[in-house]
């Protein structure tokens, strides 16, 4: 099939260097006026200028997209969420609006301990379900790609099922690409064994889920309440050893050193960052390690401290938005809601919230050589917004400016 998506008042194509965006270049939308873009069996043939694209043998034979002067720009790249939960944390949010702290909404049965118990009894058919309608609604919204993790069962069985489910759920429509979270919290048969678990995870599930390829990526939370420091460098360099990218959660609650670990490992990135300090901050410039912020999290918990995304961005580092998407801190799958959190509560400019979660938050997935920008042999994954200027979409807050999502198949990667 044949598609031209014509008449685009602002087309951003996110053209560029093939590396992550960093100081002005994170704000270079690659913006063509009058643009069109040409898309053969899934594939961009090109991205530009009407006059030109229109003219191409193949456009005058295509299926039209009339984009009717509004916004075309690449899908979302969504390269943090909790796909897979079992169930919300009604609770837990009740609880916490009236006050309660997270030790007594723990006590009360909440917290991740809930959606531990929820997933691990839910069978793989209610489970896809859940995923599949929240998978809709992101397309609807906008995301193309999206990372899912698993860490919401913490036992063999409950994250291979999660595993093999965002497998079967790959393209339906987004594209999935899997993270094993297999150190998010201590399992409650673990408690007061971390060690063990640790050791446990390295030399037998993460061994397995590699073997498998059930995974691209592996993540630890390395926090208070979770992980030590050395316990997520133990983690990370089985995972390193296996060929397993990494991921980490880092410096969201207290400052841990998990973002220099990061780099020190050469992790893809270190995700969240509300606790940084300026050396984590040079560290994260001085890296290819990017530094992925989640504003959704923080909105939702009701905290004042954001990221320190302008003194990040400022330095050098390279910065990517992600929705956190997950039952307990961050239950939005908007993308375009991060980017009005980004622009009003982290003071990152429109132009830059959009570049961070396209072809940055490709980059942090690494799978910016195929989506993430509008160019000449990516997947031809785009948006049709309502809006006819790129502005307009962090300055809509809380509402879907999205008007068509058009998401292409394309062979995978082995």
């Amino acid at each position: 099939m044949t598609t031209l998506v014509r008449r685009a008042r602002q087309l951003l194509t996110l053209r560029g260097d093939s590396g992550p965006r960093r100081g002005a270049a994170l704000r270079d939308l690659g913006i063509v006026p009058d643009g069109a873009v040409l898309i053969q069996d899934g594939v961009i043939v090109d991205a530009g200028p009407a006059r030109r694209v229109e003219k191409l043998p193949a456009a005058h034979r295509a299926r039209e997209v009339d984009a009717a002067g509004r916004v075309v720009m690449p899908g979302f790249v969504d390269s943090h969420t909790h796909l897979v939960f079992g169930r919300p944390r009604l609770v837990d949010y009740e609880m916490r609006l009236g006050g309660a702290t997270y030790a007594e909404i723990a006590a009360a049965g909440g917290g991740i301990l809930s959606s531990v118990e929820a997933v691990r009894g839910m069978s793989s058919a209610q489970l896809k379900a859940q995923a599949r309608a929240h998978m809709e609604a992101m397309a609807l919204h906008g995301t193309t790609t999206l990372e899912a993790k698993s860490g919401y069962a913490l036992d063999e069985e409950g994250e291979l099922k999660t595993l093999r489910l965002l497998a079967k759920l790959n393209g339906d429509p987004p594209d999935i690409v899997p993270t094993y979270l297999g150190a998010h919290i201590l399992p409650p048969e673990y408690s007061g064994r971390a060690d063990y678990y640790i050791d446990w995870v390295t030399a037998n599930m993460m061994v397995r889920i590699a073997r498998r390829k059930l995974a691209r990526f592996v993540d630890i939370y390395c926090d208070e309440g979770s992980f030590s420091l050395d316990q997520s460098r133990r983690y990370l360099e089985n995972a390193r050893r296996l060929g397993l990218g990494l991921k980490i959660h880092a410096e969201q609650f207290a400052r841990t050193g998990a973002a220099r670990l990061a780099v020190e490992l050469e992790a893809v990135s270190a995700d969240h960052l509300e606790q940084a300090g300026e050396e984590d901050i040079r560290a994260l410039a001085q890296s290819n390690t990017l530094a992925t912020l989640l504003p959704g999290s923080v909105f939702h918990l009701g905290l004042g401290t954001y990221a320190p995304a302008r003194a990040l961005i400022e330095a050098g580092a390279a910065v990517a938005l992600a929705t956190d998407f997950n039952p307990g801190t961050s239950p939005t799958y908007s993308m375009q809601m991060v980017l009005s959190l980004a622009c009003t509560e982290m003071r990152m400019s429109p132009a830059e919230a959009i570049s961070a979660a396209t072809i940055n938050g490709a980059h942090a997935l690494r799978c910016a050589d195929r989506v993430g920008s509008l160019e000449p042999g990516k997947q031809g994954d785009l948006l049709v917004m309502n809006a006819s200027d790129y502005r307009e979409l962090p300055y809509y807050f809380g509402t879907n400016n999205v008007r068509t999502t058009i998401k292409t198949s394309c062979p995978k990667p082995s």
